[in-house]
Order: structure tokens, then sequence, then C-alpha cells
């Protein structure tokens, strides 16, 4: 199948440092979503590191766009607020699962 748009971000493994979006979101490119066979999923857990600190977000939703495999997801207000995260930091995701 041909692929269309713009050449995204070449990742095919974790763990993966992203900037995080002025609405929190992170970003997922579909180079990983693809190589972690997660194109299908809502729902997953997600590890990450900020600040030599790690933290684990349980039954993330991912969201998508209509033409493309990348997914986004939302950082929850109580971990941003505790970790002291803002908009323009960077966070290092080490691991994302299924839910379980």
């Amino acid at each position: 199948m041909r692929r269309r748009g713009a050449v995204g971000f070449l990742v095919t493994s974790l763990p993966y440092r992203v900037k995080v979006y002025s609405n929190f979101q992170v970003l997922i490119p579909a180079s990983l979503v693809r190589a972690l066979e997660i194109t299908n999923l809502r729902y997953v857990n997600v590890t990450f590191r900020y600040n030599d600190a790690m933290e684990t977000i349980r039954g993330v939703r991912l969201l998508r766009t209509r033409h493309t495999d990348s997914r986004q997801f939302t950082i929850p207000k109580e971990v941003r607020e505790k970790y002291g995260i803002k908009p323009g930091d960077y966070i290092e995701i080490l691991s994302i699962t299924p839910l379980s």
C-alpha cells in the first residue's frame, strides 16, 4: 500500500524521548505504533520518566487522526501537577503495553 503525506519521525523502538505539546499531549509516531503493534488499541498503559522520576499511567486513551497510524495521548492533570510537567518539557517513554 502506498503511503500518503509527509515523512514522519522514524522511531521503531523504546525508549523514546518526546516533547510535551501545549495541550499536554504526547505524540507516538506512526512508525513506533506499527513496530509495537498497537495500531488497533484504544487504551494502553504508558510508563515514562521525567526528571529521574518514573510514572506509569494506566488506561491512557490513544487519540488518532483519520489518515495516519500515529497516536497521541494526554498526560492526566494529577500527574502533571505531581511532577510539574509543563508544555515544552521532554519526557522519555519507557514502555507502552496493552491494557490488561
